[in-house]
């Protein structure tokens, strides 16, 4: 891979604020399958690409794993593989 194509991208970690906003919990440690190609990696190993919102690609196929679109109010996310979230209880 080029190193301008190589450039476009940041690591799952970036996304790391967003994620943890959206879900209340660590996020880039999480699980995640992929739909495509079957290989599981922590969310933080995925690749993230900004534009009109921000897209997670598997780091070993390159599918979407998810996309996340800001709408004023709200945040639409397209989540797609497995993802393996281990969230405690309020106690």
């Amino acid at each position: 891979m080029s190193a301008e194509a190589q450039a476009t991208w940041l690591d799952g970690n970036a996304i790391a604020g967003l994620l943890g906003e959206l879900f209340a919990a660590e996020m880039t440690t999480v699980d995640r399958g992929c739909g495509s190609c079957g290989q599981h990696n922590p969310v933080g190993a995925h690749r993230l690409y900004r534009g009109a919102g921000a897209v997670l690609r598997c780091p070993a196929c390159g599918d979407i794993a998810l996309q996340i679109t800001e709408l004023g109010d709200r945040h639409v996310l397209h989540m797609r593989g497995s993802w393996t979230l281990d969230v405690g209880r309020a106690g």
